[in-house]
């Protein structure tokens, strides 16, 4: 994963990794998504299930998860169930975010962020090229050190 770059955004999408078209729709609740055939966009709340949403995840362009403080970290786990799930559009992480948060919530599949405060570039680039070798397996592809270390297969059902 190549980290030197921060990516392109729309207004007020700091950092963003993808190479699609932005996706700027207005973003509805999860309860409103399911009851919704033309919703493209959801934002999901602390509280809600993320799971409720695998049923339309084909149809929706961009998932907004909030994190209405830095200490509530539910919103990691929306984004692996999520990307886990098969999801391929926008995950997009909002609220209280921390530069120290950055490359956890890249790991768990976020590929876009919309702070509340305006991050510092310098710091934020550094975070997300932290760790170049990771211990656990997730969304992000990445090897683990012992798959590195004992080839691809290792560690598989572990």
């Amino acid at each position: 994963m190549d980290n030197s770059d921060l990516g392109t955004s729309p207004d007020e999408v700091q950092f963003r990794f993808r190479d699609d078209e932005p996706a700027d729709h207005g973003t509805v609740t999860v309860d409103a998504c399911c009851d919704q055939t033309n919703a493209t966009a959801v934002r999901i709340e602390p509280g809600d299930d993320a799971r409720e949403l695998l049923p339309f995840l084909d149809r929706l362009a961009l998932i907004e998860v909030n994190f209405p403080t830095f200490g509530d970290g539910r919103g990691y786990s929306s984004a692996r169930i999520l990307r886990e799930a098969g999801y391929t559009g926008e995950l997009r992480a909002v609220g209280d975010l921390g530069v120290d948060q950055l490359s956890h919530m890249r790991r768990c599949g976020f590929d876009a962020f919309a702070p509340d405060q305006t991050l510092d570039e310098e710091d934020a680039r550094r975070a997300f090229s932290t760790w170049d070798n990771v211990y656990q397996r997730t969304t992000d592809g990445r090897r683990t050190i012992q798959e590195i270390r004992h080839g691809a297969g290792a560690g598989a059902d572990q």
